[in-house]
């Protein structure tokens, strides 16, 4: 017990580590097969395009606002410590514990399900085969997070570097080759639902979700008041670029109706017609790398919250949870105890369903943690701030805006699913007060001892 006590968090991860992070745990597949779905719902590609410029612009106030927490509350767990923070150690439990048991490994097991069917494509694998592939990929990404964070994070940039290759291709073609007009080309033969802005807003934020997961390795960061705001920041405005520039070139390559009867085909398409047979097994290549970084991002994250927890004295077994390696300083228990949850999904459930569900509950304790910055600056107005969220209140109010659409769109769209999302949760309460019970006997037990 004494020597792990002297186990601590290795402190080493600079701000291209922390920044390849943000990127590459935004940019999955998300890019790649989106770009019709957001078409459809704003029927038309200049509308597309002012899509993607506001959910990027509403991620950005979200990241400024969490940007002040983070500077302040520089710990691992990221959101689970600022809901702990600013409303009580049931509020934090409940974030944290939502974050652990579904809609982590659901994300996790989502990429590794959509990883599969890409690798089975692109190697002629029979399809029986995809749930193995899923997660023997995912065990080997786990894996590489149970040596120290550097080789994650070196992992992370290396993913970063190369899934940006053919997105600059994209980019390129569509920039310097298109015969397209990226304004004003408007679907004739759409869905019912196109034309609605809102809703294609909607899609582009689920794009972008996942910023907030660097914040879980506060504990990690080299000077985190500092390069966490950094990140946060630079990461999403980088990705918004890149977003705009990828959707630009996209509809500068193929016409709209074309791009809105390809559907998730469409990227795939232009790549062949680009840069023939072998530009789509470069692209494929790219989207498969460009997972396999947003899933090791998401690997090495979500069990630092579960790490947090558990050295608090809030799960089952947490003492074990709360292990670090002696040599590596990770927690690899909770890392294994992640990747075991994320196993059965894949094995027993709809993993892209329950990544669905969860959706609803993140973004209401993402505005509850907007509301957090007024609330701190309520109760500390004289506090230093290393960093502060430009043009406040303003940037924190439409961050809450943005959330608070996406809350009432789910109510709106999936009410069961909803409804399921509030049981997950509320399974946890029942386990926050068990552990608590437990907790403060064996802390009586001690200081009785002594």
């Amino acid at each position: 017990m004494k020597e792990q006590k002297e186990v601590t968090l290795d402190r080493d991860l600079g701000l291209w580590s922390a920044l390849a992070l943000v990127i590459g745990t935004i940019i999955g597949a998300g890019v790649f097969v989106r770009q019709s779905a957001v078409l459809d719902d704003a029927g038309s590609t200049s509308m597309a395009l002012f899509a993607w410029l506001a959910g990027g612009i509403l991620t950005i106030t979200a990241g400024l606002t969490i940007a002040e927490i983070a500077s302040q509350m520089p710990e691992t767990g990221g959101l689970y410590v600022y809901m702990e923070r600013i409303y009580g150690k049931l509020w934090g439990f409940l974030s944290g514990w939502m974050q652990i048991i579904i809609y982590g490994p659901a994300m996790i097991a989502s990429l590794g399900a959509y990883l599969a069917i890409l690798l089975s494509d692109f190697f002629g694998f029979p399809s029986k085969y995809n749930a193995m592939l899923a997660i023997g990929t995912i065990i080997l990404v786990g894996i590489l997070n149970l040596f120290s964070n550097r080789y994650g994070a070196t992992f992370a940039i290396i993913t970063t570097i190369c899934k940006l290759v053919p997105v600059a291709a994209l980019i390129i073609f569509g920039l310097f080759f298109g015969n397209e007009s990226a304004f004003g080309q408007s679907l004739v033969h759409v869905h019912q639902s196109a034309g609605n802005f809102g809703v294609a807003i909607l899609a582009t934020l689920f794009a972008f979700d996942g910023w907030i997961l660097v914040a879980n390795l506060g504990g990690e960061i080299k000077n985190p008041r500092k390069l966490l705001p950094q990140a946060i920041t630079l990461g999403i405005l980088a990705v918004l670029v890149i977003y705009l520039l990828v959707s630009y070139g996209v509809y500068r390559s193929v016409p709209a109706e074309q791009i809105h009867r390809l559907g998730t085909s469409a990227i795939p398409y232009i790549a062949n017609q680009a840069f023939g047979e072998v530009g789509g097994k470069i692209l494929s290549i790219g989207i498969i790398i460009s997972i396999v970084g947003c899933m090791n991002g998401k690997i090495m994250t979500f069990p630092r919250i579960m790490y947090a927890m558990a050295k608090r004295g809030q799960l089952p077994f947490s003492k074990t949870l709360s292990y670090l390696h002696p040599k590596s300083h990770t927690p690899i228990f909770s890392t294994v105890a992640e990747l075991i949850i994320v196993t059965i999904m894949i094995i027993f459930s709809n993993a892209d369903r329950l990544s669905e569900l969860c959706i609803f509950t993140v973004y209401c304790f993402y505005v509850m943690a907007f509301v957090g910055v007024f609330l701190l600056r309520k109760r500390n107005p004289n506090q230093h701030r290393v960093f502060s969220t430009p043009l406040f209140p303003i940037t924190p109010i439409l961050a809450i805006g943005g959330s608070l659409f996406v809350i009432v769109s789910e109510i709106m769209s999936d009410l069961p699913g909803v409804l399921t999302s509030f049981i997950f949760v509320a399974v946890g309460i029942p386990v926050f007060y068990y552990e608590s019970k437990k907790y403060r006997e064996r802390q009586a037990e001690l200081n009785d001892e002594d």
